[in-house]
């Protein structure tokens, strides 16, 4: 019986920890989209403002 429960636990464990990399590898993935959605953004931002600029320019 105590052996059965330690194989239990064990289980249990490695589980868990395989759950625990999971959400980190998830959260890791996320992190660097959005790192790449930032960045995305901020380009089409110095996109526009150089575009307004450029049409504002001549006139």
């Amino acid at each position: 019986m105590a052996m059965m429960m330690m194989i239990m636990m064990i289980l249990m464990m490695m589980m868990v920890m395989m759950v625990v990399t999971m959400i980190m590898k998830l959260m890791l993935l996320l992190m660097m989209l959005m790192m790449m959605v930032m960045m995305m953004i901020m380009m089409l931002m110095l996109l526009l403002m150089i575009f307004c600029r450029s049409k504002q320019g001549p006139v």
